[in-house]
C-alpha cells in the first residue's frame, strides 16, 4: 500500500484515478489546484506524487520545483495531455521522476506508480563530513580539528572533501587526478603528491596522530588509527 497525492483539477479524471488507485490498494489524497497540492505535499508522508501540469493557481512544473527546493523528494509522476518530447524533458528537468501522457491505460499508471514506490527512500547528502576530531562543514565552508580552524586553498578543500567522502577506502592517484583535478590523463607531474603533502601538513601537524596515510604502491587513505 502506498500513500499517494493526486494533484488534478479535472474532477472527472480525479475521481476516476482516485477510485482506481483505491481499488489497487492505495490511499489517495487529492488536491484540486497547485497551491493546495503544495500545502498537502509539504506536510510529508506521501510515497508518490501524481501531478497534472496544467493546474490553476500554481502549475505542475512550478509545484514540483518548489517541492524539490523545500526538500520534499517523494517521487513525482506527471500525468498530462502535454505529450511532446520537449514537454517530457521540461517535466523531468523540473524534478519529475516519470511522465505519462493522457489518455493513458490505467494498468500502466498503476505499474508506474508501483515502480516509483519501490524506489529506496531519498537520503540527503551530509552537510558535515567528520573523521575523529576533524570536521568539514560543507555549508559554512569551514574545516576544524579539535576545534582549531584550518585554512585551506580551494584545491586543498576539494582534495579533502574527496578523501573524506571515501574515508577508510584507498584512493589511487588516478582517482584523485580525475575527481579533484578533472584530468583524464596523467600529466606526469607531482601535483597530487605535492597537494597531499600540503594538506597533511595542515591537518596533522601538532596533533597526536595522523589522519592521512600513504598506502605504498596504491595511494592514500584517511582513517583514524587511534
Amino acid at each position: 500500500m502506498l500513500r499517494i497525492l493526486l494533484v488534478e483539477d479535472d474532477a472527472a479524471t480525479a475521481a476516476y484515478v482516485k477510485r482506481g488507485l483505491a481499488e489497487a490498494g492505495h490511499v489517495v489524497d487529492h488536491a484540486a489546484d497547485g497551491q493546495e497540492g503544495l500545502f498537502l505535499a509539504t506536510g510529508g508522508g506521501h510515497d508518490v506524487l501524481v501531478v497534472d501540469r496544467m493546474l490553476p493557481k500554481l502549475d505542475g512544473l512550478s509545484l514540483v520545483r518548489a517541492l524539490r527546493a523545500a526538500g520534499v523528494m517523494a517521487p513525482a509522476l506527471f500525468l498530462t495531455a502535454r505529450a511532446g518530447v520537449g514537454d517530457r524533458v521540461e517535466g523531468l528537468d523540473a524534478g519529475g521522476d516519470d511522465y505519462l501522457a493522457k489518455p493513458f491505460a490505467f494498468a500502466e499508471l498503476v505499474a508506474r506508480i508501483n515502480a516509483l514506490g519501490r524506489r529506496p527512500a531519498f537520503q540527503a547528502e551530509p552537510t558535515v563530513l567528520r573523521l575523529a576530531n576533524l570536521e568539514m562543514d560543507l555549508v559554512r565552508r569551514t574545516v576544524t580539528r579539535a576545534g582549531q580552524r584550518i585554512a585551506l586553498q580551494p584545491r586543498e578543500w576539494r582534495l579533502l572533501e574527496f578523501l573524506l567522502r571515501r574515508k577508510g577506502d584507498v584512493v589511487t592517484r588516478t582517482m584523485l587526478l580525475e575527481g579533484v583535478w578533472d584530468f583524464h590523463f596523467d600529466p606526469q607531474t607531482s601535483v597530487v603528491e605535492t597537494h597531499v603533502s600540503r594538506l597533511r601538513a595542515k591537518l596533522d601537524k601538532g596533533f597526536d596522530r595522523p589522519l592521512i596515510h600513504t598506502v605504498r604502491g596504491a595511494g592514500y587513505v584517511v582513517r583514524d588509527d587511534g
